[in-house]
């Protein structure tokens, strides 16, 4: 007689998986897991902080001329030859050190908060930098709040329908954006609509001469946001837009898509809930991306209507060789593209926990 043994039992697929997911989970939900992964990034931005503060004091002095001589220049209010005025002057600007005092004096004065004082007025940078990084901080805000709602609604309703009319339009459209310099954009856009038309303001930032206050004051600056805010939202949205179509069209095809629809889901709820929200991984990546790419546009965005933000005032800085002028503006800017970066690294890794690890 042949013994029969007994079947082996076969664990069963779905369980091993709700295993490894279970241990994962528990990986990363272990505090010295996730400090682990929040030095890694926090420790990269001081490093590039530091790197930042040094090449800062160092690419204003790699420029030829210097700050005396930008100000006793032969045709400038301020010419002088004598060499005692020039002494006076170097001394005053603490720049008759060495190249490693005039740095270490550096590093101790931006540790207690002191950019120095400028060159061509005489006032603390700080005083000067103060009102213009709200400015810069306002058109940058609003013009990427703006770029999100123009370009992920859009990118994920032509994704979804892809190679339909709808989407070969949208994509003619951003392609058509994207290939046309912001600076020939905004001079187009600011002599049509502000000089010709005259339907909003053609410089600054609000009124000079009207006395407006509270609702009045907030209408008055929202005019002179629109143009130049959209000008940069365009831009923005151009890159979000085809980021964000080509995620989508990655999602059309996966097996959770499928079973929604088994299930009797909305066309809308797919669309958005599902893929929409899996697809917006790499736009966080280029929103953090963009925050560098800003600096070149809103130089020319501020240059052409005037606006009174950080990048025009590091331009009249650089034209002046006024070196903590320089200095404080390439601080703000980069500070505020670095941290953007530490803040969509942190985002990121809170989205998809696979990253952290």
């Amino acid at each position: 007689m042949t013994r029969v043994e007994a079947p082996v039992p076969v664990s069963d697929p779905t369980e091993a998986v709700a295993e490894d997911a279970a241990i994962v989970a528990d990986v990363l939900d272990r505090p010295s897991s996730r400090r682990r992964s929040l030095r890694v990034p926090v420790v990269s931005y001081l490093v590039t902080v530091f790197v930042l503060i040094t090449l800062n004091f160092a690419l204003p002095r790699l420029m030829p001329g210097d700050p005396i001589d930008a100000l006793l220049a032969l045709g400038s209010p301020t010419f002088a030859t004598s060499p005692e005025t020039r002494e006076t002057l170097v001394r005053y600007y603490d720049l008759d050190g060495s190249t490693a005092e005039q740095y270490v004096h550096y590093l101790g004065r931006l540790a207690q908060g002191d950019l120095g004082v400028s060159t061509t007025t005489n006032k603390p940078i700080t005083a000067e930098l103060g009102g213009r990084v709200a400015w810069s901080f306002l058109l940058m805000v609003t013009a990427m709040a703006i770029s999100l709602l123009i370009g992920i609604p859009t990118g994920v309703h032509s994704g979804w329908h892809r190679g339909k009319r709808v989407d070969r339009s949208l994509l003619s459209f951003f392609l058509s954006i994207q290939n046309l310099p912001i600076y020939l954009v905004g001079a187009v856009v600011f002599v049509v609509f502000a000089a010709k038309l005259g339907l909003f303001p053609s410089t600054g930032a609000e009124s000079n001469f009207d006395v407006y206050s509270g609702l009045g004051r907030v209408l008055d600056i929202g005019r002179h946001l629109i143009l130049p805010s959209l000008l940069l939202a365009f831009d923005f949205a151009t890159y979000q837009y085809l980021v964000m179509r080509s995620s989508m069209v990655s999602e059309l095809g996966s097996d959770y898509l499928l079973a929604g629809r088994a299930k009797g889901l909305t066309q809308r709820r797919l669309k958005y809930r599902y893929a929409g929200r899996n697809a917006l991984l790499p736009v966080v990546t280029v929103i953090g991306l963009q925050f560098g790419i800003a600096i070149t546009s809103i130089v020319f965005i501020e240059r052409i209507f005037s606006y009174p933000g950080v990048a025009g005032y590091m331009l009249e800085a650089v034209g002046n060789r006024n070196y903590p002028a320089m200095q404080g503006a390439f601080l703000v800017l980069t500070l505020t593209v670095v941290t953007a970066n530490l803040l969509v690294d942190l985002v990121y890794r809170r989205l998809d926990p696979r990253t952290a690890t």
